[in-house]
């Protein structure tokens, strides 16, 4: 086989004599390309209108023609455009592939179009053939540089989509409820504006390092959106079908570390203010060093108890004055066993094995409590201020 023939001066002028005459027929070429390109994928027509998409395409094609053609170090118009293309088209909302195809199909025009121009001059053909790698060099060059532009728009148009919904998720949490906001967040989120809620606030330690919630808790009939907190993390949650609280409770327990707190479901996106306040209430409820997930409806004493600080202390000092006299570790010893008496539904057999102690040692304990408060925790109102009391020492005093 005879060697190949290497491109010359000659051939560069017989491309630029080509190119030249071309340009004079880019009307015709574009009418073609676009009537090809809506056979090929109806959609251009959708997302541009035609004589936007004729306007752009004529310029897109006649800068590539005088491109091919220019000397070596001529600034690339060509690929400027294909940069600004890509991004138009992104923010257009055109697919990735059809923009590519535009460039793939537009580059057969041309050369086809080149060739056709040549005729039957074999010297010309010859010149031209030495010539495609450059042809091809330029159209693939303007592709990949609309691709890259397109892919940094979309990730862009997404950053930006995504600050907005959770910018909608914080103003919902936030209490703010307006018909619009609504609206759009229901809209964008793709949640029912009328949908079973409930919120989880968890608490986290930024010393510990862990894989974020949301990576770790899904489970059927809930869908959890996440957003951070400068101390916390708020998870709203959907509940689907007849999936209540007792399921959402079981699929965090473990997965996420406490302490946290589950608001009641509330019905409806305008209700997801009052549902973080109740969660945040709920969580209050968790004394120093828990590591529990609560539900307020299961904390209703204590989230009385957190939601009144000045009551509170008015009510440790009142009911548990003679107490705080104590030493710490008598006071504790007496408070531990009121405590385990409680949570033994009053069976002091039961707080002894709890405590590790004989069950008169309990009793004995017990009286002494009614001693130092001058109350009965046989009679159910002096029960009542004694429970609650509790509570307020375990969640207003310091650990």
């Amino acid at each position: 086989m005879g060697r190949r023939r290497r491109r010359t001066g000659d051939d560069w002028k017989v491309l630029a004599q080509a190119c030249t005459a071309l340009l004079e027929r880019v009307p015709e070429l574009v009418d073609e390309h676009l009537r090809e390109l809506h056979a090929y994928e109806p959609a251009y027509g959708r997302i541009l209108p035609y004589d936007q998409h004729w306007q752009e395409a004529r310029e897109a094609m006649r800068i590539g023609i005088e491109m091919i053609s220019a000397p070596r170090n001529s600034p690339r118009r060509d690929l400027e455009h294909a940069d600004e293309m890509g991004r138009r088209r992104a923010a257009q909302g055109m697919p990735l592939e059809l923009v590519v195809h535009a460039y793939r199909h537009a580059g057969h025009l041309v050369w086809d179009a080149l060739i056709e121009g040549a005729g039957t001059d074999t010297a010309q053909l010859a010149a031209l053939m030495q010539s495609a790698t450059t042809v091809w060099s330029a159209v693939d060059a303007q592709a990949d540089t609309a691709s890259e532009a397109y892919r940094t728009t979309e990730l862009e148009l997404r950053r930006r989509t995504d600050e907005q919904l959770q910018a909608l998720l914080d103003a919902l949490l936030q209490g703010q409820r307006s018909p619009e906001l609504v609206s759009r967040a229901a809209a964008g989120l793709d949640l029912p504006e009328q949908g079973r809620y409930a919120v989880v606030v968890l608490r986290y330690d930024r010393r510990e390092e862990r894989e974020p919630f949301h990576r770790q808790v899904q489970g059927e009939g809930v869908r959890f959106l996440w957003r951070m907190g400068a101390d916390c993390e708020l998870g709203v949650v959907a509940l689907a079908g007849d999936t209540g609280l007792d399921a959402l409770s079981e699929l965090l327990d473990g997965r996420c570390p406490g302490p946290g707190g589950i608001s009641p479901v509330v019905v409806g996106l305008t209700e997801l203010g009052r549902a973080r306040r109740l969660a945040e209430l709920a969580l209050r409820t968790c004394p120093p060093g828990s590591r529990e997930i609560v539900r307020l409806d299961r904390r209703m004493a204590g989230a009385l108890v957190v939601a009144q600080p000045e009551m509170a202390g008015l009510l440790v000092s009142d009911v548990l004055g003679g107490l705080l006299e104590l030493d710490p570790a008598d006071r504790a010893v007496l408070l531990e066993t009121l405590d385990a008496w409680l949570e033994c539904e009053g069976s002091a057999g039961r707080a002894a094995g709890r405590l590790y102690c004989h069950r008169n040692t309990v009793f004995n304990r017990l009286r002494r409590l009614e001693q130092l408060t001058a109350r009965s925790l046989s009679r159910p109102r002096d029960l009542t201020e004694m429970t609650l009391a509790l509570d307020a020492f375990r969640l207003t005093r310091p650990a």
